[in-house]
């Protein structure tokens, strides 16, 4: 099996309201897969189809092999899902959470024990086993679901938006943990996010999503490489008119837009051209009072394919949520 998931046409609509439009993808077993995405763009929505908590309107999708409707049951044997919401008992200890996932996967009793261990090491959590989690920090929480979710030995496992709320530290030990279970673990890792670092840091692939539909899909690097080239911004004085006929005269040169005392330049491999750039301003009497390059992210990449910048769209989610729990 080459594929851990595969989706055809896959359609969620609720009370007329199409939150995922057409999906078409397929995870390969033991990447990291991203779908990035504002918040209302039906990521969240994706996963529960594929975790099974929701049927699709139409369309189909297998996630280790078997059908998310007619095989529901095998399906959830082959999963570890950590939600966007809280799901631990903070009345409880780490070890006793994670003792309560092993019961409910029915895993014998010295198989829990090992099994326990070995995920609170992993998350460096082994030494807080028996702390009550209300006494957990925010990060040591995540890491405790993520712990969990790995508890059961899954083949795929599903993260929703595992740093949302966390600081910039915590979140890149979180991608440190994603990116050690992926590899010790033998895990295939699907993780959503509206963080652009976060995707393009820890994904092997990312299908960017957009009102339920995917509009570009593949590996960070050649995402961004659609855009490009990269932006070298100038702060000068005076003289522009000068630098343009100097700087237009070089052929790596895409393109030079003035305006309020900065030139932009469309380049191509931009940090090697400042000497260049540096040197020709000078021959030409423009001082340059700042520089700064500008390469191609996934943020230019979703703009490119929507017209748009990414955007925290909360009203469309929050009417998806309501829906969901009627």
């Amino acid at each position: 099996m080459e594929h851990a998931i595969e989706t055809r046409g896959l359609i969620k609509r609720f009370d007329g309201l199409v939150a995922v439009d057409d999906v078409n993808l397929s995870v390969r077993r033991g990447e990291i897969f991203g779908l990035l995405g504002p918040n209302g763009a039906g990521k969240s929505t994706i996963i529960k189809m594929l975790t099974t908590m929701l049927r699709p309107t139409e369309g189909e999708a297998y996630v280790w092999g078997h059908h998310i409707v007619r095989e529901r049951d095998a399906v959830r044997s082959c999963i570890g899902v950590v939600f966007q919401d809280p799901s631990v008992d903070g009345k409880l200890t780490a070890r006793e959470n994670l003792d309560f996932h092993g019961r409910m996967y029915g895993m014998p009793g010295d198989e829990r024990k090992r099994r326990i261990a070995e995920v609170l090491e992993l998350v460096e959590l082994y030494d807080k086993a028996d702390v009550l989690l209300e006494e957990f920090s925010g990060g040591m929480r995540r890491r405790l679901e993520i712990a969990r979710g790995l508890m059961h030995r899954p083949h795929v496992l599903f993260l929703d938006e595992p740093t949302l709320g966390l600081d910039t530290q915590t979140r890149r030990y979180i991608w440190d943990y994603i990116r050690k279970m992926n590899g010790e673990e033998d895990v295939t890792v699907v993780i959503t996010t509206h963080y652009m670092e976060e995707a393009d840091n820890l994904c092997n692939r990312v299908a960017i999503i957009d009102h339920g539909r995917i509009v570009a899909l593949d590996t960070p690097i050649s995402l961004k490489s659609m855009i490009g080239t990269d932006t070298l911004t100038l702060e000068v004085r005076d003289g522009l008119e000068r630098l343009r006929d100097v700087l237009l005269g070089f052929e790596w040169v895409r393109s030079f837009d003035a305006s309020n005392g900065y030139v932009r330049l469309s380049v191509d491999s931009a940090q090697s051209r400042i000497p260049e750039v540096v040197l020709a301003a000078c021959r030409a009497g423009v001082r340059i009072k700042s520089v700064s390059v500008h390469e191609p992210t996934l943020e230019d990449v979703f703009l490119r394919y929507t017209g748009r910048s990414m955007r925290d769209e909360t009203g469309k989610g929050d009417l998806v949520r309501a829906l969901m729990r009627r």
